[in-house]
């Protein structure tokens, strides 16, 4: 099997998109498939969009240039669109639509939450057997809970979170709540916060920890000298970050909010920004409880890549009547937008 990636695995801290591609690409590697980043074959099998905006730099080829591809060289292939963004997250407008305008090529899409495709609008209809929910994993080769010392109950609960991007609805309404809390008589000898990543502009922490941005080993070992993992995150649409978190052995203070409950029930402690107080709480009343179930933590690497390559082959064994099915003509607007997608 031959596989085209539209992205580029980037060095350094890069956020969990790149992780994902580049343990991908490792699995199928492994196996003997070949992996490419660019259209140049005639024989690509799958396709798959990790991003369809052409001003990201990891990005190698564009949504157009995929229609262009399938009409003109090798109709053939199919098309794989993994959903990892949308306009809730940050605030944004415009990505939903840049989104729908490149999901046109796509003949299977993939959604890395069940809130996405349950409660974003643009997404509506989409359960049409046409799609998939594969949750995001993190690899315990490097994210691991070897070495990583519980806390004992003396001394004060060390908490951590870290993001690559900055903008504020990553959950610095409530990083900045711990922030003041840390000043206050009643917690100030309870707890400790670090933050690991970039910062919104103009922000400054005046009581936690910071420390620029991370990645591998030296990420899993700053978070394994830790206790708990915070994630406030609004509306996540299914990162790494909590997974990462979750794997060195920190039982997750995670938010109401997006992808995080699919992803930490049952291995933490859950909050509204109303209810943090009491969350931390609980969480230091039933540290010693949560703590052990940690190591059961399923959101892994391996499990996430072995779906996204299960996927492939179920595809490919249907590709056939994939292909007789697609009809790229069949809404001219749409395939105009699709140039213009990125």
């Amino acid at each position: 099997m031959k596989v085209a990636i539209n992205y580029e695995v980037q060095d350094g801290p890069w956020g969990g998109g790149n992780r994902f591609v580049a343990n991908l690409i490792r699995a199928l590697t492994a196996r003997g498939d070949s992996v490419t980043a660019c259209l140049d074959d005639t024989d690509i099998d799958i396709v798959l969009i990790i991003d369809p905006r052409r001003r990201n730099p990891a990005v190698t080829f564009s949504v157009g240039a995929i229609l262009s591809y399938l009409t003109r060289r090798n109709p053939n292939a199919i098309v794989i669109h993994r959903i990892n963004e949308c306009d809730e997250r940050k605030g944004t407008r415009g990505m939903n639509r840049r989104l729908k305008w490149a999901n046109y090529v796509a003949d299977h899409t993939v959604f890395v939450a069940a809130w996405m495709r349950r409660d974003i609008a643009v997404w509506d209809g989409k359960d049409d057997g046409n799609s998939s929910i594969i949750l995001n994993g993190a690899d315990p080769h490097t994210f691991h809970s070897g070495g990583h010392e519980p806390w004992s109950g003396a001394g004060k609960l060390r908490l951590v979170t870290h993001h690559w991007g900055g903008n504020w609805m990553k959950g610095f309404d409530v990083y900045q709540r711990i922030d003041a809390m840390l000043a206050e008589p009643a917690w100030r000898d309870r707890i400790d916060f670090t933050y690991i990543g970039n910062l919104p502009r103009g922000f400054k922490f005046r009581n936690a920890g910071y420390r620029k941005p991370l990645d591998g080993t030296a990420l899993a070992d700053a978070l394994r000298a830790h206790h708990v993992y915070v994630t406030a995150s609004i509306n996540e649409p299914g990162s790494n970050h909590q997974n990462e978190g979750a794997l060195c052995g920190l039982p997750v203070l995670y938010r109401e909010s997006g992808a995080l409950p699919e992803y930490c029930t049952g291995y933490g402690v859950s909050f509204v920004p109303e209810t943090f107080e009491a969350a931390l709480t609980k969480m230091i009343d039933k540290y010693r409880d949560y703590q052990p179930m940690m190591s059961g933590y399923p959101h892994v690497a391996a499990r996430t890549v072995n779906a996204y390559i299960d996927l492939f082959d179920s595809l490919l064994t249907r590709r056939e009547a994939i292909v007789g099915q697609r009809h790229l003509w069949r809404k001219p607007v749409a395939r105009f937008a699709t140039h213009f997608s990125g």
